[in-house]
């Protein structure tokens, strides 16, 4: 009986501490026209491309061809 208050518990912590997190973000919301630094930047309908590129490059320096360590 007490594993099951102590479960009871905590599901209504989880639930109420869920629920307090969401009302304080939705009555928080950020305002576009506010003063803020760096400032928000409103909605662009515009289509932005994204270019991909390698992010592994080939140097010089001598491959590893061993990994022991004492």
């Amino acid at each position: 009986m007490r594993s099951l208050l102590l479960k009871f518990g905590a599901t209504v912590l989880t639930l109420g501490t869920t629920l307090a997190s969401a009302m304080y973000v939705t009555a928080h919301l950020k305002n576009p026209s506010a003063p803020l630094q760096p400032t928000v930047l409103a909605s662009q309908s515009s289509t932005a491309a994204v270019t991909v590129t390698p992010g592994v490059r080939q140097t010089d320096v001598q491959p590893v061809t061993s990994t022991y360590a004492s």
